[in-house]
């Protein structure tokens, strides 16, 4: 079978293929992870020049577009069209939902589309989405019920099928926590560990007031936090010094370095993260990997990617007693338990080998579909 994946986001400071590749890993390692369940893979990407190469076993086609500020992508859509028609593909996999025109030009090429969802929001282009929607041969989420939102609006027609597979991956893997807590710092019994932004969607002052909520049953639980964008940091800070519990056992490490993050999930106990909505979830897969049981919030995203609660425990989204709660409870299980699983779950259902297997799968359906 060969598969063309196509993303025409424009990569900005890139100034070579391979600098690109290292700055959006994600766009390789999942073709190579299709690469190796069987299928030849190209990978047609937006560029400031055309180029070509290959690597883990996928052509990389890099094709020129203008630089155009304030736009996502220059590309033009009978361009894009035209290179993946050269590529004479089976099946295509269309990056993203937001590009209309792009995708409407490649479906009438008469091969069937996979669209993945990449973060889209439901109620943006609604009209543009659904004429692009029409011609293709199924849509992809991290979980299938992500979805109903935008069936719900029309965006996505009536009859076009839905699949749940995760966007990609990590290359983390389990080790020793002993050597990781000393190599960090990181200390606690238990020790949390929270990814992400500090806005209100990933809600973390829910994460603060379950973590004070647990200080007499857990008086020497310490929460990590590492974060980037971050304008609730004020409400934070405050939230942390005003608290005589907190105060104490809240780190606020910020801005971390990606590699470093592999050494903090083997390092804590539990990852705690409140977010209201994900369009996947990064920092879960990767703890996941590094043997750390997750307290997570019973979104879609968050509930596909543990097995719906078989690993860890789902809360609903600012309901800081439920995570509180989740916390105690699972503070009294044998941790080396709790990592066995959690490493158990990660290379059954979210390991690259698997995601690849399951595209393959989702490649196989939509191709047979059409005929």
């Amino acid at each position: 079978m060969r598969v063309v994946h196509v993303n025409v986001v424009q990569p900005l400071g890139h100034p070579e293929p391979d600098a690109l590749l290292r700055a959006w890993p994600t766009l390789s390692d999942v073709a190579a992870a299709v690469a190796s369940a069987g299928a030849e893979v190209t990978v047609v990407q937006s560029f400031d020049r055309d180029a070509e190469i290959v690597r883990d076993g996928v052509r990389f086609r890099f094709v020129r577009e203008p630089a155009i500020p304030g736009r996502a992508t220059g590309l033009r859509p009978g361009k894009i069209a035209a290179v993946v028609r050269d590529c004479r593909p089976d099946v295509v996999h269309m990056n993203g939902l937001d590009f209309a025109r792009h995708t409407r030009a490649v479906s009438r090429l008469g091969v069937p589309v996979l669209a993945q969802d990449h973060a889209s929001r439901p109620g943006i282009a609604r009209a543009r989405r659904r004429r692009a929607l029409a011609r293709v041969a199924g849509v992809a989420f991290t979980a299938a019920p992500q979805a109903e939102p935008f069936v719900a609006e029309a965006s996505i027609p009536p009859g076009v099928p839905i699949f749940g597979v995760p966007e990609s991956s990590t290359h983390f893997t389990a080790g020793s926590s002993e050597a990781a807590r000393a190599e960090t710092g990181v200390h606690g019994d238990p020790a949390l560990l929270w990814i992400g932004r500090l806005d209100s969607n990933k809600d973390p002052l829910t994460i603060l007031d379950a973590v004070e909520r647990t200080a007499v049953s857990l008086p020497h639980v310490e929460l990590w936090c590492c974060f980037h964008e971050q304008p609730l940091i004020k409400a934070v800070r405050q939230r942390v010094q005003y608290s005589d519990i907190l105060k104490t056992r809240v780190h606020l490490l910020g801005r971390v370095p990606h590699e470093r993050i592999e050494l903090l999930c083997r390092a804590a106990d539990f990852l705690m993260l409140g977010s209201h909505h994900e369009g996947s979830g990064y920092a879960l897969i990767e703890a996941l990997a590094c043997g750390t049981t997750p307290i997570v919030s019973d979104i879609p995203a968050f509930r596909e990617l543990t097995g719906n609660g078989a690993i860890g425990s789902l809360i609903e989204p600012g309901d800081s007693a439920g995570f509180a709660g989740a916390l105690i409870e699972l503070a009294e299980r044998p941790r080396g338990e709790l990592r066995e699983q959690a490493v158990g779950h990660f290379k059954a259902q979210l390991s690259f080998d698997r995601v690849g297997a399951r595209l393959v799968e989702i490649y196989t359906i939509v191709a047979q579909s059409v005929r």
